[in-house]
């Protein structure tokens, strides 16, 4: 499965929850507890979608897993395919002492895509959004005995997430805004899907029509929500086709999951930093992209990528974050 990371991969929240580590600042700390009722003294206090205050006792961490909804939400309930944007804070626990790992209240909601960690996928099932669910994870329902060097987890950690659920997404989420173009001439034309929920149907102009060798950006259906701007999370459904081919070689749909990522943070092709960046939310966006903008000259050869080849997306926004709201 191919998806349009720079990197050719696309991390899980196991990494990507992670990924911000570097911080020495610990959780507020307890009196030293027993073991076997460590887990259930974790707690964390304070207003929804708000940097929680986090309190760890001084112990060693207990083996079972943990879950409290602190706040609950009143929203649509999570099902188990759900994606949704929420904001976290993550703390490792080893012996009596813990770290904090990395948050996002201070930057922007982060996309919670599947599959997760075994024990947040336990502890999110079936909240309703609008809740904040705290989660004392053991290493058996997190990273393993392997655990995960590159963020300093080993195998014995045990984890603290504290998440709010701000907005789900059930993968048939679409462009809701106002037809302004098909495309066509020598770019190519899309049209809606025979069914609900499914990628929009893209027609490659004639093989004598030679692709631009320029990105080319063209609005298909207008939104009205905000423009999407750099550093901004975003997302997004989308279709991608090789021109030279004309076949499809990635979709969301096809996958009944939506796709998340920070524009301008170089975490997807440049074509999708430098396309999306303007377009509302509601919109479905033709990106048509030559190989600098692409996947350069290693093309990726694992979807029949050349390090020529030009790129085709239909790409539609369906959500955003900021540092102050969801849209």
């Amino acid at each position: 499965m191919l998806r349009i990371m720079a990197a050719l991969a696309v991390p899980l929240l196991a990494s990507v929850a992670l990924a911000g580590c570097g911080s020495s600042k610990p959780a507020a700390a307890t009196a030293p507890t027993t073991t076997s009722n460590a887990n259930t003294s974790v707690n964390a206090t304070g207003l929804f979608n708000k940097t929680p205050t986090v309190t760890i006792p001084a112990a060693k961490a207990g083996s079972a897993l943990t879950v409290k909804t602190l706040i609950p939400g009143t929203g649509p309930t999570l099902a188990k395919t759900d994606e949704f944007l929420g904001n976290y804070v993550v703390y490792s626990w080893d012996g009596t002492s813990h770290t904090l790992k990395g948050s996002t209240f201070s930057s922007v909601p982060t996309l919670f895509t599947n599959p997760l960690l075994p024990g947040l996928q336990t502890a999110l099932a079936g909240k309703q959004v609008g809740s904040r669910v705290l989660a004392v994870i053991p290493p058996k329902d997190g990273f393993g005995s392997t655990g995960n060097t590159s963020a300093g987890i080993t195998g014995t950690t045990t984890l603290v997430f504290v998440i709010d659920v701000l907005k789900a997404y059930t993968g048939k989420e679409a462009a809701s805004g106002t037809q302004v173009s098909t495309g066509g001439g020598s770019l190519p034309t899309v049209t809606a899907p025979a069914t609900a929920g499914a990628a929009p149907v893209v027609k490659l102009p004639a093989s004598s029509v030679k692709p631009p060798t320029t990105l080319q950006v063209k609005t298909l259906i207008k939104g009205s929500g905000p423009a999407i701007a750099k550093g901004q999370t975003a997302v997004v459904q989308y279709v991608g086709y090789i021109w030279r081919t004309g076949k499809v070689f990635d979709s969301s749909w096809s996958r009944g999951a939506v796709f998340g990522f920070q524009d301008g943070a170089g975490q997807v092709i440049p074509g999708w930093d430098n396309g999306l960046v303007g377009q509302t939310v509601g919109s479905r966006v033709l990106l048509v992209i030559p190989s600098k903008d692409g996947y350069g000259a290693n093309g990726a050869s694992q979807a029949g990528i050349t390090a020529t080849d030009t790129l085709v997306f239909v790409v539609d926004i369906v959500g955003s974050a900021t540092t102050t709201g969801i849209n």
